[in-house]
């Protein structure tokens, strides 16, 4: 019997990648999911992929970076059990090549956005009698990677705001849990290769498959695994803690 089924699960940035195949699993799991994303073409994909298997789903068209959008948006929902906090982009360039712009353009989605979705989200937990929050932060939050700057910055900040909201919300039945992913396979990935390093295409994807001590990328469904145990009921003893999936990554590389 599915730990999550029956419940309401929020998931921001749900229309590609990890948050694609995680909206994906919590559906077959039986949850009913809500998908908060900019981009409707692949929320509305992700929405057909649950329902075509008898999951329940809805999308909610928004930007994770302005807290009123977020705060109407769950106010739609109404009962929100889980909370994945996902939505994120990258940027790379150490601090030299990190402009203003750049700096702010990643804070305001990957910091802010889910500082946004927290405090719209808590509230309703709280009245709710509890709930699971899930929170993407990186290896990049505990790891020296090359031309990070911002990034790093902003996976620290998710691996910080995740301690400070299992320590204030346990009273109230709320746990919070982060994971950190090394490289995984996403069409993410694949786009920023082809910008970054045009010709060399299959010459870096090995190269940064090969960083993962276990000698390849991670795949979305292995992430998602993750998400739905620390998501349910399961994992009721769990809070506070960060999760590294990271092919060895982080203990490994020496």
């Amino acid at each position: 019997m599915s730990k999550i089924k029956d419940k309401v699960a929020l998931v921001t940035g749900g229309g590609s990648g990890i948050g694609r195949a995680i909206s994906e699993l919590f559906g077959a799991e039986g949850a009913h999911v809500h998908i908060l994303d900019l981009n409707a073409e692949g929320a509305e994909a992700t929405k057909a992929a649950i329902e075509s298997k008898g999951g329940k789903c809805d999308i909610h068209i928004g930007n994770v970076s302005i807290q009123q959008e977020v705060i109407d948006i769950v106010a739609k929902i109404g009962r929100v059990d889980i909370l994945v906090n996902n939505a994120g982009i990258a940027h790379v360039g150490d601090l030299e090549h990190c402009a203003e712009a750049d700096f702010d353009r990643v804070y305001q989605v990957n910091v802010k956005g889910a500082y946004n979705a927290l405090y719209a989200v808590i509230p309703a937990m709280k009245a709710n009698g509890g709930g699971a929050i899930l929170n993407l932060a990186s290896i990049a939050a505990v790891v020296g990677i090359s031309d990070r700057f911002a990034y790093s910055m902003s996976k620290g900040a998710i691996f910080a705001m995740n301690l400070s909201v299992a320590r204030d919300y346990m009273a109230y039945n709320i746990r919070s849990n982060s994971i950190s992913p090394a490289r995984v396979h996403t069409p993410f990935v694949d786009g920023f290769i082809a910008k970054n390093y045009p010709g060399q295409e299959e010459e870096m994807f090995d190269k940064l498959s090969k960083s993962q001590p276990i000698g390849r990328m991670g795949q979305p469904a292995e992430i998602a695994k993750l998400a739905l145990f620390l998501c349910s009921d399961d994992a009721a003893f769990i809070t506070g803690n960060d999760y590294p999936i990271d092919g060895g990554f982080i203990k490994l590389n020496n």
